[in-house]
């Protein structure tokens, strides 16, 4: 699932250098939509790129700063705002009697989006009613509360993009996990830039895959003789715990972590991964594998922990160059049986992987030491998992 953090820069925030500086610190912080008045949408724009959703005909529109160039056409437009929606209006008895629920089922697709405060169950009946037209449906409680997000996941889940209003990241983080399904996405309101910045954090993090790691014994540790290693130097500062997953092997990709520690011999990179020689694999977000002589700029490459969370990094540059190699075999326990994986990794102490005792340089590697890696059964087509008889050594 694809999730999304909007920020809601209507007029309820303020005057527009209020809403301004809230969007902006959005946009610096990577949020996907901008929920705002009709009247701001040609502002937005022109603050940077994001997908913009607008309260229909809402705002007031300030002559002196309309330009006739500007695109002031939203994504999509939402109804529900001075409406029945957020309470301005009493929701009628029948709901086919209601203006914002025939706004939404008009043929010339007049407003994809429903804007729903949830003051009690008869709000969430309307915002239920809505979700089966809404492309998206946006529900906020002023109180903010687990159960009506259970039921609307429960109910319309999939008939719409579910949208639950949020407050801070711990909210944003309770919303997506919600039934273990959770809402598609979340509607902050808040100013605060950290506050904005950890809740896509928690969107990132929402997002991406969980890793089972596993240790293997360490069968032997021998220098090769050189060959040509590869150093990824990624976009994105890696922490401590933080590596990526490499190996001769692809059922077998070992832990080796980044270059984040000082050493006597060199400053620390803690932007790069000295992953191993030109053949062995490296692990994708997607879940596939790349060949290290592969990457190159701009490709992406995916970081895990020693608990096995992950996230994508952007490849900024490669560096191959010839140097001495370790060989590192280990055998790690199955349900078919003991299995022997190996890799290699260049003669250097500040090339580190992730052990039982913590992080161990490769020079001091040896065997009966246990290893961090990821195993998975199977093997690979041009980098795709695939289920058939492949033998590597």
């Amino acid at each position: 699932m694809t999730r999304s953090v909007w920020l809601k820069a209507d007029d309820a925030v303020g005057d527009w250098e209020a809403r301004k500086q809230r969007i902006t610190a959005g946009l610096e912080a990577g949020v996907d939509w901008v929920l705002v008045d009709e009247a701001d949408v040609g502002r937005v724009r022109e603050l940077g790129s994001v997908n913009v959703a607008a309260f229909k005909d809402a705002g007031e529109y300030e002559e002196e700063i309309v330009d006739a160039s500007r695109d002031t056409e939203p994504d999509i437009y939402v109804v529900g705002k001075e409406g029945e929606g957020d309470g301005t209006v009493d929701l009628p008895s029948d709901f086919s009697g209601s203006a914002d629920l025939t706004t939404l089922r008009r043929s010339d697709d007049r407003a994809q989006g429903s804007y729903v405060r949830v003051f009690d169950e008869d709000y969430e009946g309307f915002a239920e009613e809505a979700a089966r037209d809404a492309e998206y449906t946006i529900v906020v409680a002023d109180d903010w509360q687990v159960i009506p997000l259970e039921n609307l996941i429960a109910r319309v889940g999939e008939e719409t993009n579910l949208v639950a209003g949020v407050s801070d990241a711990d909210e944003a983080a309770t919303a997506f996990e919600t039934l273990e399904i959770g809402v598609d996405d979340v509607l902050l309101d808040s100013d605060d830039p950290d506050v904005i910045r950890e809740t896509v954090e928690v969107r990132d993090r929402s997002e991406s895959e969980r890793l089972d790691l596993r240790y293997a014994e360490v069968q032997q540790v021998e220098e090769t003789g050189g060959a040509d290693r590869v150093c990824i130097d990624t976009g994105s500062l890696l922490e401590d715990d933080e590596g990526m997953l490499v190996g001769s092997l692809s059922r077998g990709l070992f832990f080796v972590h980044g270059e984040t520690a000082d050493s006597p011999y060199v400053a620390s990179r803690p932007f790069r991964v000295n992953a191993g020689a030109v053949h062995a694999y490296v692990r994708t977000p997607e879940g596939e594998t790349k060949y290290l002589a592969e990457l190159q700029s701009g490709d992406r490459v995916q970081i895990a922990d020693t608990a096995g969370h992950t996230r994508e990094a952007i490849v900024g540059r490669v560096k191959i160059e010839k140097r001495p190699m370790f060989r590192v075999q280990a055998e790690v326990e199955t349900d078919d049986g003991p299995d022997v994986v190996e890799t290699l990794l260049q003669n250097a102490e500040t090339v580190k992987v992730s052990t039982k005792e913590g992080r161990k340089a490769v020079t001091d590697l040896e065997a009966g030491d246990e290893v961090l890696l990821y195993y998975e059964a199977g093997g690979r087509h041009f980098g795709e998992k695939i289920e058939e008889s492949i033998i590597e050594k």
